[in-house]
């Protein structure tokens, strides 16, 4: 579980990121849950973007993702931030 601050360090670094991922009209599939994991493996920060088209809520497609292990940073917009720890980081982010 993350607390204040390192939820507030975590918003700062996906600040400057643009979104890897987008969720469309086929909502969450188990594919997308097993391809953002393997991109949190490599990365431990993402930010998905769910589309107009999207049939579920943002709030539903984030509770998707944290059932499979990751950790909710925000949901700004139509953007879901998220965290999972990694020992397979390229870069590791090491909270200050």
């Amino acid at each position: 579980m993350l607390d204040k601050k390192q939820v507030a360090f975590l918003r700062k670094l996906a600040q400057t990121k643009s979104a890897t991922m987008q969720v469309g009209k086929s909502g969450v599939t188990p594919l997308m849950i097993t391809d953002c994991l393997n991109y949190l493996n490599k990365n431990e920060l993402v930010k998905i973007s769910v589309l107009q088209n999207c049939p579920v809520d943002k709030e539903e497609v984030a509770n998707e993702f944290v059932k499979a292990g990751c950790e909710l940073v925000q949901i700004i917009g139509k953007t879901i931030v998220l965290y999972k720890k990694s020992k397979n980081a390229k870069n590791p982010i090491v909270f200050e």
